[in-house]
């Protein structure tokens, strides 16, 4: 199995930063992608950001040049660098991870969930 703990949600002002982690342990032979999901209120999840093994990225239009995903590939962790944040950013932050475990089986695991609020 694997898991996923994440860290560094709370609450900051519109144009305030925040920074997420998110560490992976347990029977993991290698990841392949590593990536933050959110979902607001009402709405279904979305995709934010995600960093392939190799080092290249992508992220969602709403929040390209604000966000930066960057991996630790020897300490299985990824974080989210959240910048200039809007109220619209506001939303449970989920932090996902896919690779192969010890056993080869391929895997996909989620976090608990940070909630991360925008507000004044």
């Amino acid at each position: 199995q694997v898991q996923l703990v994440e860290s560094g949600g709370g609450l900051v002002q519109p144009g305030g930063s925040l920074k997420l982690s998110c560490a992976a342990s347990g029977s993991i032979f290698s990841i392949s992608a590593m990536g933050w999901y959110r979902q607001a209120p009402g709405k279904e999840r979305e995709k934010v950001a995600f960093i392939i093994s190799a080092g290249s990225s992508n992220y969602a239009d709403s929040v390209k040049g604000r966000f930066t995903i960057s991996r630790d590939n020897a300490k299985n962790t990824v974080n989210l660098q959240m910048n200039s944040l809007k109220p619209e950013d506001t939303a449970v932050y989920y932090c996902n991870v896919e690779g192969r475990s010890n056993s080869s089986s391929v895997f996909g695991s989620w976090g608990q969930g940070t909630q991360v609020t925008v507000s004044s």
